[in-house]
């Protein structure tokens, strides 16, 4: 297990926003989504852990006709991507595929996609 404060955990969830393309980065930030770092997540039945969560309506799936709602929210699960790096340089990698994951549910790409990707 690696270990790593809070706020430098933070700074790797950032750095990883940061380096979204301009373009992208504009659409998330005008897409009523908020990211957040959760020490863990609740737990599952099936075993499984969670390095993160996306909750909301995908931007493909979204209409003008919904209305005001909730933000989205994408959680970033702090203990788990802790558990499972191998090294600080593994676990900031790890920081990074996982909120692109999020990220790409936000976009409405599925898990076999993500994966093809390389962020699964």
């Amino acid at each position: 297990m690696i270990e790593i404060s809070r706020a430098d955990f933070e700074e790797a969830v950032d750095d990883a926003l940061d380096s979204l393309p301009d373009e992208i980065a504009r659409t998330i930030a005008e897409s009523n989504v908020v990211i957040l770092v959760e020490e863990e997540p609740e737990p599952r039945g099936d075993g499984t852990e969670l390095l993160g969560l996306y909750v909301g309506i995908p931007l493909d799936r979204r209409s003008v006709f919904d209305g005001f709602r909730e933000p989205d929210r994408i959680f970033v699960y702090r203990g788990p991507l802790q558990r499972h790096a191998r090294s600080r340089e593994d676990l900031v990698r790890q920081i990074a595929v996982t909120v692109l994951h999020e990220l790409g549910h936000l976009f409405g790409l599925s898990e076999k996609r993500l994966h093809e990707l390389g962020w699964g």
